[in-house]
């Protein structure tokens, strides 16, 4: 199987400067396009930062972090970007039309075997190739926050994806580090953010019932089901409980557990007051530029503790 080289990352925001960083450490060769010549000048930063985290936590030496970023070059243009690329990898504003459109205009300026890659969270890849001449190379490769940290990448090709694409791409992503896995259908939102949906729906209608506080709701979930899912997966741990015990609790609990298609109250209530989170300061709990860093400083270095146990496993 030929081996991927050359890869063009578009978007360089919050996931794609990691996906880049990925393959840039992978010893791919990238280069990256964002509109925001804002976000152009600070990526290669963002990336240093993120490889000396890492290196700290044990992931890399420092002698390595200055040959991964010479691997990585910002353009100017989208054109300039794409030239030559193997892969493309667009990482940009989750929206159909701007996503399609990118398409379109990409599959003009590479060549016939050049894989489009979309990192979209929701879309079928089938809508966002509907308009190519080529829909064999077009595919998702839904990567999680952080890009560069954590191991899985979903696979989802379309009834018109070719297999060598399909096959070169999951053979890259195993090369630079990850852990792939590849969807057999195309379903809306794929595979792991229906299972967080499911799940979100339910603890956001635990917080608005007053069942618990959101500090309480969180470190019960750290604790148990995240504690465990962290070493063995949902359907070993059922295998372990017993299956006919999950299917008592289950008929138990599954009319009392919320079912319908309502946005929860406390997520409708926080998107109409503009509270959106950490990027407006304010979402389910309050941030400041400064707990800002240091939350995410401390998220990455729990999550490098977990994927040094994930490779050990």
């Amino acid at each position: 199987m030929s081996t991927i080289r050359n890869i063009a990352v578009l978007g360089l925001g919050t996931m794609g400067h990691g996906i880049a960083q990925a393959f840039a450490v992978g010893g791919r060769h990238v280069t990256g396009y964002d509109q925001s010549a804002e976000v152009r000048g600070s990526v290669a930063g963002r990336i240093e930062q993120n490889l000396r985290t890492a290196a700290r936590a044990g992931f890399g030496e420092e002698a390595a972090i200055e040959p991964a970023l010479a691997r990585f070059r910002v353009c100017e243009t989208e054109a300039e970007a794409v030239q030559g690329a193997e892969l493309v990898v667009e990482a940009v504003a989750e929206d159909l039309e701007v996503k399609r459109r990118l398409f379109s205009r990409i599959e003009l300026q590479v060549s016939a075997e050049t894989i489009l890659a979309s990192n979209t969270s929701s879309f079928p890849i089938s809508d966002l190739a509907a308009d190519l001449s080529r829909p064999r190379q077009a595919l998702i490769t839904h990567w999680f926050n952080p890009p560069h940290i954590v191991p899985l990448v979903e696979v989802v090709p379309g009834e018109k994806t070719g297999t060598k694409a399909v096959e070169t791409t999951m053979d890259l992503l195993r090369r630079v580090g990850k852990s792939p896995v590849q969807l057999k259908k195309e379903v809306p939102g794929f595979l792991v953010n229906r299972i967080q949906i499911a799940m979100l729906r339910e603890i956001l209608d635990l917080l608005d019932r007053g069942v618990a506080d959101p500090e309480e709701i969180d470190r019960a979930v750290k604790s148990t089901i995240g504690f465990r899912l962290a070493a063995i997966g949902p359907l070993e741990v059922i295998d372990f409980a017993g299956l006919d015990v999950t299917a008592s609790v289950f008929e138990n609990l599954v009319t009392d557990v919320r079912s319908d298609r309502q946005l929860p109250a406390a997520l409708e209530q926080a998107v109409r007051s503009g509270r959106f989170g950490v990027k407006s300061g304010e979402g389910i709990y309050r941030y400041t530029p400064e707990t800002v860093q240091k939350k995410v400083s401390e998220r990455d270095r729990r999550f490098l503790a977990l994927l040094q146990m994930f490779h050990q496993g």
